[in-house]
């Protein structure tokens, strides 16, 4: 079974009222000149869920407007702590967020 946590971004990017159920926060900077990546935000959340083999963490998956495109799923932790190394990943700020998806997050951690 494996029980690695990812370790949760720093305060830099975490910041203003960031909650604290928010593991880390990427931006693949839209992939579509014209209308963007339907996946842009990619953020996880901090709590867990081992299912005897694997450790999952579970992520949100949005565009700018999570009422046009926002979905759920599931990483394995080894995973997420290797997604900062994608190319087309980069870390990004809690307050760089739409308002849309800040609360969206906030509704999910409620």
């Amino acid at each position: 079974m494996r029980t690695y946590s990812p370790r949760r971004q720093s305060a830099r990017w975490l910041d203003g009222d960031c909650p604290r159920g928010v593991l880390a926060i990427y931006d693949n900077g839209g992939t579509s000149k014209r209308n963007g990546s339907l996946d842009r935000y990619t953020v996880f959340y901090a709590d867990t869920e081992t299912d005897g083999r694997d450790t999952w963490v579970s992520v949100l998956l949005s565009s700018d407007d999570p009422g046009s495109f926002g979905g759920h799923d599931q990483m394995r932790a080894h995973d997420v702590a290797a997604y900062r190394n994608r190319f087309s990943h980069t870390a990004c700020r809690w307050t760089d967020l739409p308002a849309a998806v800040r609360a969206a997050v906030k509704r999910d951690l409620r």
